[in-house]
């Protein structure tokens, strides 16, 4: 492409690096971060600073895990230290993919008991396909059952496995606790701060290359918005100069060019952006006031109109149809209600979210979203029932492709992690759900790591019975692996359903009288409706009742008095369950306050019924 043959062999600027860090979801990278913000004296030293600072969303906080990326800057030795922190789910890849696209070098970490594990082997896979320097941090160092050289041995398989250059293998290794802000080159001696960590992200990093004095080309990897700024693109300045005031052109994907001013340029610096006049290659910096820009567009010179290769992206393999609420109930605590309201929202969505894809259906009320897996959907889902939305989704389906006129369906490779106690249930349900045993480990420490290849719709709903079957002590990680025939059919939930039959309130005495029948999901004083699931047959066909009944008086006795009501707890189903419980006839109604799970057709006189042989 003319114009990037440049960036080859000129550095940008020596006093620069920009790094991500990467790694398998929870193994301490954004208490990395905070550490090394910390340390480079980002804060003062009687600044109150949240932990995981760098998670400043309340669904990261929650669930305790990275969603979106974030850029942050430290200084040290005159150097700044752009850092990336990257999510460590394949259900957020495409967060990585475009973070990747902005760095020169990677930190890999690794936690010094479990190892790499197979987010860790994806993230690393995009990193070595782009050429990006490693360094390997071995985390944790300090678990009382961390097996330290076990660890770096398997880091190295797995360097070969993925067939990382000589280059690559060439890594430096660093011990580092992050919670305590240690690190250290050997394993032998204890570190005291972060100082190695920073000298060798300085040593192997190299610095960003490019020509300041070439036309302009910035890629913009990430989008922010502001309530007075608009708009806020982030990406990397590959080639060029920019400064506040200066006429650049915005090369659109599908090919058109828009013209624009540069209102506003901010860079990083800690948690915070500050204003600056200008920026050139090499530097990862915010521009405002670029309206309907979009990730993966390049912001170029106005006589030299040349954009750079868009980020590439995999491709969805699970989708769900989201559809305004049409229950008796919608409307009751939702502020966005309208099939218009949730389209927009979903258009917001796709600006910043570069793996997600919305598609229209044969209604208008309907709108097919397709992600990479079901955890990304659900978590969207989360977003928009905080931000006031009611809708309702179908249960999560696969995407087909079509090879050589066969039907071609996306596989996970799934790792799992369990006592040696419950393999044998464990290797039976995934053998229910058409997976196959390609590796088992083990250690000797009393847990064993199984690896099955398994269709991806095996993987919808496995989760929660997983959880069941392990007595919530498994482990359970999956990844995309390629594109397979397609498996056969697989079973789907065996049990049928408790259905409301009428309108009303739930009554003590009827769950009572009913509990034996199978599992209720609510409890008394809940409104119900005609169609809604109260519960699970114990049986394989689904059954109407009656759930609002009540105790009828008598001229001898008040209808309070008698026996005594012993209600068995229900089984509440949070969001990700109902998602994963549903079959292809119900749907989940999600509103701010509640979950609730309900029957397509809610007349019981218009469902076909459920043959049972």
């Amino acid at each position: 492409m003319p114009g990037h043959t440049k960036t080859s062999s000129t550095v940008a600027n020596q006093l620069r690096r920009n790094v991500a860090i990467i790694a398998h979801v929870d193994h301490g990278k954004t208490t990395l971060v905070d550490a090394l913000l910390q340390q480079s004296g980002t804060f003062r030293a009687n600044e109150r600073v949240a932990e995981r600072a760098m998670d400043n969303t309340d669904l990261e906080r929650e669930r305790g895990i990275t969603i979106l990326a974030k850029n942050t800057a430290v200084h040290y030795k005159d150097h700044l230290i752009n850092i990336v922190d990257t999510p460590g789910h394949a259900d957020f890849g495409g967060e990585v993919e475009r973070v990747l696209s902005m760095v020169d070098g990677v930190l890999l970490l690794v936690d010094a008991s479990e190892g790499p594990l197979p987010q860790t082997r994806f993230v690393l896979r995009k990193a070595l396909e782009r050429r990006l320097t490693p360094i390997v941090v071995i985390n944790k160092i300090d678990r009382p059952d961390a097996r330290i050289q076990e660890v770096v041995n398997e880091v190295f398989d797995l360097f070969i496995d993925l067939d990382a250059t000589e280059e690559q293998l060439d890594f430096p290794i660093l011990y580092t606790s992050a919670r305590a802000g240690t690190s250290s080159v050997s394993m032998e001696t204890a570190g005291a701060d972060l100082r190695p960590l920073f000298d060798s992200i300085l040593d192997a990093v190299p610095p960003p290359k490019g020509d300041p004095e070439a036309p302009l080309q910035m890629l913009v990897a990430n989008l922010d918005a502001s309530d007075y700024l608009g708009r806020i693109a982030i990406g990397r300045i590959f080639n060029g100069r920019v400064r506040v005031g200066d006429q650049v052109v915005v090369c659109k994907l599908e090919g058109k060019v828009h013209e624009t001013k540069v209102t506003k340029l901010m860079a990083f610096d800690g948690l915070k952006r500050i204003d600056i006049t200008e920026a050139a290659a090499g530097d990862i910096v915010c521009l405002a006031g670029i309206e309907d820009i979009t990730i993966g567009e390049t912001i170029a010179d106005m006589e030299h109109q040349l954009a750079m290769p868009p980020i590439a992206v995999d491709e969805p393999t699970v989708s769900m149809i989201f559809g305004v609420n049409t229950s008796p109930m919608s409307g009751r605590d939702g502020t966005f209600v309208t099939s218009r309201q949730i389209k927009d929202r979903l258009d917001r969505e796709l600006l910043g979210n570069v793996s997600i894809r919305v598609e229209p259906t044969d209604s208008p009320e309907q709108m097919k979203v397709l992600g990479r897996g079901e955890l990304q959907l659900s978590i969207l889902i989360e977003m928009m029932r905080r931000e006031g939305f009611e809708l309702q989704v179908s249960r999560p389906d696969i995407v087909t492709k079509e090879m050589g006129g066969k039907v071609m369906e996306p596989v996970e490779d799934l790792v799992i992690d369990v006592a040696e106690e419950f393999q044998g249930v464990v290797i039976a349900a995934i053998g229910m759900r058409r997976g196959t045993m390609t590796k088992m480990v083990n250690h000797g420490s009393g847990r064993v790591r199984l690896e099955f290849r398994i269709p991806a719709r095996g993987l919808i709903g496995f989760r929660s019975q997983f959880l069941t079957d392990t007595k919530g002590t498994g482990i359970m990680n999956t990844l995309f692996a390629g594109w397979e025939p397609w498996h056969g059919a697989i079973a789907s939930r065996a049990n049928g359903a408790l259905v409301a039959d009428r309108t009303g309130v739930s009554t003590a005495f009827a769950i009572w009288n009913l509990q034996e029948r199978g599992e209720i999901f609510i409890d008394p004083t809940a409104p119900v409706y005609e169609g809604m699931i109260i519960g699970e047959n114990a049986r394989a066909s689904d059954m109407d009742v009656n759930v609002t009944k009540e105790k009828k008086q008598t001229n001898m006795r008040s209808s309070g008095a008698d026996e005594a009501v012993r209600l068995i707890p229900p089984r509440r189903l949070g969001l990700e369950q109902a998602i994963e419980w549903i079959n292809e006839d119900e749907l989940v109604e999600v509103t701010p306050h509640s979950i609730r799970i309900r029957k397509r057709i809610l007349q019981p006189n218009m469902r076909p019924k459920k043959s049972t042989d």
